[in-house]
């Protein structure tokens, strides 16, 4: 609730003036006490309040009804609005977005802007030292589209969600999958510190089995000027270059350069692009590059030739994550050779260790809860994990135990949008395999969250069940928040304990 030096009799006053208040989100800085409280007019959500002196700065800026509060001071009671959350994060700079570096990190996605209470809940339990550095704020331009939400309603939730949970060990905040100098723009704005570029689409998969003319025809092709270098200066640098990561060498032949070359290339060069525009804002940030959503796995010798470009373009990147091998779809575990991934893994994390340091980043990484052992001993906890969707599947297990008529109707729609919504995602449900809701007594509705095939498709058209059901959704989680928080607790603890035993905390890092 307070630090030592808190002044305790404001704090005294908040009691008498807010008897209702929720006393985790209690916090004085300065002379001013901010908290919650249950607003009157809608009792399931809330309403900032704030206690101060007539001659506090933040009456200038706080946004609400203003009283006198008696014992020289003023009491306001406001709206969880952009400008009272800005007003938080300058009071209380740990709500802030700020660059992790190193530290272990995991990402949690919250499309409705209501699960940062429930992702606080789980970090408490499974990592009590708060070892596990989190990033609440993290959507990708894509899903912020599909919601409907922008860049600063994405953090400003999770800036309200980490006040209410009394959350005070700093965050990170992640603007994901960019593609565009406008999306770096709008999320600098809105105050991310972490900017994940996402390339995927200019890298030519096609190119991994290239020989020959065709090959050739393929560099030519390359945005040289952009890259800085030429074809020839490129061969020069890195044919017949050995690499040592960290105890395994990697040898750099010509069709392997040329390949990975062409392969990544334009990429490469979109990544140093956005960084250029990034860099020009002056933002503090770190950046992760991402080429997770291709359909070939990067190899070896592939991440090493990024990892060497990425420093010859000098583009720091805090963390890289590369295609794995197997099968990373939405909403359910890994879907492939177990064995075959834990050895890659350990190769991706010694190039990670040995050409940064930098954190491997596991996106699609919700319920990947065979994997999370694997990765976080490979890399000793030079590791990002990337949820999302995930955490709205939860939100639908609450809807479906205490709102089966919407859980139905949100069933219905998604049976009819999979095929359109699954575009731009890696899924393999089977919608045959999928109930019709009259198929389905009450009791057996929160079960479809267990299914593979009903996760998936429920997963992916989370943009049309919002277009047509947030408002019912968003009043249902906030009447049943005890259990929208409970499930989420559970679910994310699973999560997170792999990662615990070999969380590390530096803070050092690529960032800027």
């Amino acid at each position: 609730m307070s630090h030592p030096e808190a002044d305790h009799d404001l704090l005294l006053h908040v009691l008498v003036v807010a008897p209702d208040l929720h006393l985790a989100s209690l916090r004085e800085q300065g002379g001013v006490a901010v908290w919650l409280q249950p607003d009157p007019v809608q009792p399931h959500r809330d309403r900032m309040g704030l206690l101060a002196s007539p001659d506090a700065p933040v009456w200038t800026t706080v946004e609400g009804t203003v009283e006198d509060a008696g014992q020289g001071r003023r009491v306001a009671h406001g709206p969880l609005s952009a400008g009272n959350a800005a007003l938080l994060r300058s009071l209380f700079p740990d709500l802030a977005p700020q660059p992790l570096g190193l530290a272990t990190s995991a990402g949690f996605g919250d499309r409705l802007g209501l699960a940062t209470p429930g992702h606080v809940r789980a970090l408490r339990e499974a990592d009590p030292s708060a070892t596990v550095r989190p990033i609440f704020a993290q959507q990708s331009i894509r899903e912020m589209t599909r919601t409907g939400r922008t860049p600063r309603q994405v953090v400003d939730d999770a800036t309200w969600g980490t006040f209410a949970s009394g959350w005070d060990f700093g965050v990170g905040g992640d603007a994901d999958h960019l593609k565009t100098e406008e999306d770096v723009h709008a999320c600098v704005d809105a105050g991310f510190a972490m900017f994940t570029f996402d390339p995927g689409d200019r890298v030519d998969d096609a190119a991994a089995e290239a020989q020959g003319r065709e090959l050739d025809a393929k560099l030519d092709g390359l945005p040289w000027d952009a890259l800085g270098i030429s074809k020839g200066d490129l061969r020069r640098r890195y044919v017949g270059r050995s690499v040592d990561a960290d105890g395994t060498t990697l040898r750099l032949d010509d069709v392997t350069v040329a390949r990975a070359a062409a392969k990544y290339g334009a990429a490469l060069a979109h990544a140093a692009h956005l960084h250029r525009v990034l860099l020009e804002t002056g933002a503090p940030h770190e950046i992760e590059v991402s080429v997770d959503e291709t359909g070939t796995p990067t190899t070896l010798e592939e991440h090493a030739f990024l990892a060497l470009e990425l420093a010859r373009l000098e583009l720091p990147v805090v963390s890289l994550a590369p295609r794995f091998v197997g099968r990373f779809e939405k909403g359910v575990d890994f879907r492939g050779d177990l064995d075959e991934l834990e050895r890659t893994l350990d190769g991706h994390a010694r190039i990670a260790r040995a050409l940064g340091p930098y954190k491997l980043s596991l996106h699609s990484g919700s319920d990947k809860f065979s994997v999370y052992p694997l990765i976080a001993q490979a890399t000793g906890g030079l590791v990002h994990l990337k949820t999302a969707g995930t955490s709205y599947l939860e939100a639908l297990r609450v809807a479906a135990r205490h709102d089966p008529e919407l859980f139905r109707a949100v069933l219905g729609l998604a049976r009819e949008r999979f095929e359109t919504d699954r575009a731009s995602y890696l899924i393999g449900a089977d919608l045959a395999q999928v109930p019709t809701p009259r198929d389905l007594t009450d009791d057996e509705l929160p079960d479809l969250l267990d299914d593979d095939d009903a996760r998936q498709v429920l997963h992916v058209t989370y943009g049309s069940a919002l277009d047509a059901f947030r408002p019912r959704l968003i009043e249902l989680l906030e009447r049943e928040h005890e259990e929208h928080e409970a499930v989420l607790e559970r679910h994310f603890v699973r999560h997170l304990l792999p990662f615990v035993p070999y969380a590390r905390q530096d803070r050092e890092g690529a960032s800027s």
